[in-house]
């Protein structure tokens, strides 16, 4: 074998060995991020958070997701929004990012080009401007799902500022949101991003000896109708997305909550 051989052989077995250590090295990352993700942050409200249909519970530090592989989103994002998030802070708009905390791969921001449907916020930016971080965080793409222009502008932004509504008027709520995926639903991009037939939203108030609780189904259509006629029983959102949304909360309480409309005790 002459030296010229040898020092191919051996620049190879380098190359293999510096591409194996860069993997290693990746996956390691990889893991750390996922691990990091699935560990429950100061400020998250555990009591509050629904069951997951998909086991792949993410925790960010403004909000809480459940990750659904199949339809690349999430099933329901959670958070809190006290009186105190509802701050205007003007931030710079950043670019929509890929979740490195989903272990299965967050969707990415592509499959929303040339779509016709805008990356819609499931946790708004709106909510939680009262830092860069957790601003910054609402543009993960596991917190966005395909929604129509006219629905996302209209209805659904008018549903998220009557929350902030609730938020400064009771001090403090609690939101749990997201599409319903179940049904046939239409796709977008190369990783098959289901397109919802209609969304969801469930808001609880733990008062002071006086909890309450409204939830709302609204089709995936731009609308002129008001939000009164879209509030349904959190049982019948229930039955749609087999999540169950407040678990921890008292059987007796939960039951009486869930199962009847409750728009008559919110300020409308």
């Amino acid at each position: 074998m002459n030296r010229k051989t040898v020092y191919t052989i051996f620049a190879l077995a380098i190359a293999i060995v510096v591409y194996f250590f860069e993997a290693y090295q990746k996956d390691e990352e990889k893991k750390t991020i996922v691990n990091k993700g699935g560990a429950i942050k100061e400020n998250t409200n555990t009591n509050y958070l629904p069951t997951s249909t998909t086991g792949q519970i993410v925790h960010h530090q403004g909000y809480s997701l459940s990750y659904s592989e199949q339809h690349e989103q999430a099933e329901w994002v959670a958070y809190e929004l006290k009186k105190s998030h509802l701050l205007q802070n003007e931030f710079k708009r950043p670019y929509f990012e890929i979740d490195p905390a989903v272990s299965s791969g967050a969707a990415h921001w592509r499959n929303y080009k040339k779509s016709g449907y805008d990356r819609g916020h499931l946790c708004p930016a709106g909510d939680r401007r009262y830092t860069y971080e957790a601003f910054n965080e609402t543009f993960l793409t596991s917190n966005i799902s395909p929604q129509e222009h006219g629905f996302n502008s209209g209805i659904w932004n008018a549903l998220e500022q009557k929350v902030r509504y609730w938020a400064k008027r009771y001090d403090g709520v609690f939101v749990v949101t997201g599409g319903v995926l179940n049904g046939n639903m239409n796709t977008i991009g190369d990783e098959k991003v289901s397109v919802p037939n209609s969304f969801y939203k469930v808001v609880y108030d733990a008062g002071k000896g006086n909890p309450r609780m409204i939830g709302f189904i609204i089709p995936h259509q731009d609308t002129n109708r008001s939000l009164r006629e879209f509030v349904v029983p959190i049982d019948q959102i229930e039955q749609q997305t087999g999540i169950d949304f407040f678990p921890k909360l008292e059987d007796k309480i939960e039951n009486r909550l869930e199962a009847r409309s409750q728009d008559s005790q919110w300020k409308f």
